[in-house]
């Protein structure tokens, strides 16, 4: 079953997508679900994060990879988080 942040977070990317917000639009709340929904995904595959922010949303128990690009991540996965990186941008997100 699919979650609710989960869903805010697919309509926000296909709203940015279409072009449809504006970066003044994006709300502090949509900024953050959607790092959250994009570190959750390297989170479940290992990720070692580096930041306090990360560490302390994720933690690091069980991590094993310390460079994002060496994170076994499937084709679905890369493109969500590809999508979400784009969306972020596109709204304005902070890093």
């Amino acid at each position: 079953m699919t979650d609710h942040a989960t869903i805010r977070s697919a309509i926000l990317i296909g709203l940015a997508a279409a072009g449809a917000l504006l970066p003044f639009q994006a709300s502090a709340q949509g900024c953050e679900e959607l790092w959250y929904q994009r570190n959750r995904i390297f989170k479940e595959a290992g990720y070692c994060f580096r930041t306090p922010r990360g560490i302390r949303t994720f933690g690091n128990a069980g991590c094993a990879y310390d460079d994002e690009r060496d994170v076994p991540l499937s084709v679905r996965q890369r493109d969500a988080v590809a999508a979400i990186r784009e969306t972020e941008r596109l709204l304005g997100c902070r890093p």
